[in-house]
């Protein structure tokens, strides 16, 4: 039985700690499972930098798997866009207060407090190591 694949562009980096701007130009195109990547469904691929997400399976370097969509649950990881700029980090709403904290084994990294009114660029679904270097 053969599996079959998707391509998923490779959209840039994104910061795991201080949010960074996300590129929009893909830098390629790489072949992912159905079975990981839905069909129906839209994802792109960051590369993630820094370590505040590191306890929560996100290292420097690693490929990130985004769903893209508006919402997310409690404790989902999220690409969130702040100031214009994308991060990742694991959401939290607390009534009209959402909070971004970090997931990191080192202590500098600190939650950042917003509005509800601020983007959400998709939902993680999925890390590998970085298989392109």
């Amino acid at each position: 039985m053969s599996e079959e694949t998707v391509d998923v562009p490779l959209v840039g980096s994104v910061a795991c700690g201080l949010p960074s701007l996300a590129q929009q130009d893909p830098e390629a195109f790489v072949q992912v499972s159905t079975k990981i990547a839905r069909r129906g469904q839209t994802y792109f691929l960051l590369r993630a930098r820094g370590s505040s997400m590191n306890k929560a399976g996100i290292s420097d370097g690693d490929l990130v798997l985004v769903r893209q969509q508006a919402t997310a649950k409690n404790g989902d990881r999220v690409v969130a866009l702040v100031d214009h700029e994308a991060t990742i980090k694991q959401f939290h709403r607390e009534g009209n207060i959402v909070v971004l904290r970090p997931n990191s084994t080192e202590r500098t990294h600190k939650p950042i407090i917003l509005s509800d009114r601020f983007l959400i660029q998709g939902v993680v679904v999925d890390t590998f190591p970085n298989v392109l270097e």
